[in-house]
């Protein structure tokens, strides 16, 4: 027996922040949608994608976090990050620049004020799993 599946569920993974109200600043800042803001909970959503940035914080769970935001014009969203000087208005790690990996992707790399790297990477044409 297996669980029935309607086909609109959606997984949402719950993410940490040191600085909640930074954090909530951060996302929006990178183009994040916020659905919910609440006391210690919100809600962002960008393209299909969404995630729970939470007011709860653990050094080693949240430099350990990754994400991956799958993008359709990674030139373009680096264009975007490098203008946003995200180290200068949120001190975090510079943005690593898109370069190909190992694995075949081409990525950038955006670390959260809490330390959560983002995988930005090029979707490629032709591959249904990007």
């Amino acid at each position: 027996m297996s669980v029935r599946v309607a086909g609109t569920e959606m997984a949402r993974p719950f993410l940490p922040s040191k600085d909640f109200a930074l954090s909530q600043r951060f996302y929006a800042t990178l183009g994040f949608e916020p659905l919910l803001l609440a006391v210690d909970i919100a809600i962002f959503r960008i393209g299909r994608g969404e995630f729970l940035l939470q007011a709860r914080y653990n050094k080693d769970w949240a430099e350990n976090a990754m994400m991956q935001l799958m993008v359709d014009d990674l030139d373009q969203w680096w264009h975007d990050i490098e203008a946003l000087d995200l180290p200068g208005q949120f001190g975090v790690a510079p943005p690593t620049p898109p370069a190909v990996q190992p694995w075949g992707l081409r990525i950038a790399y955006v670390v959260d004020p809490a330390g959560v790297l983002w995988h930005v990477a090029q979707r490629r044409a032709g591959t249904s799993h990007d």
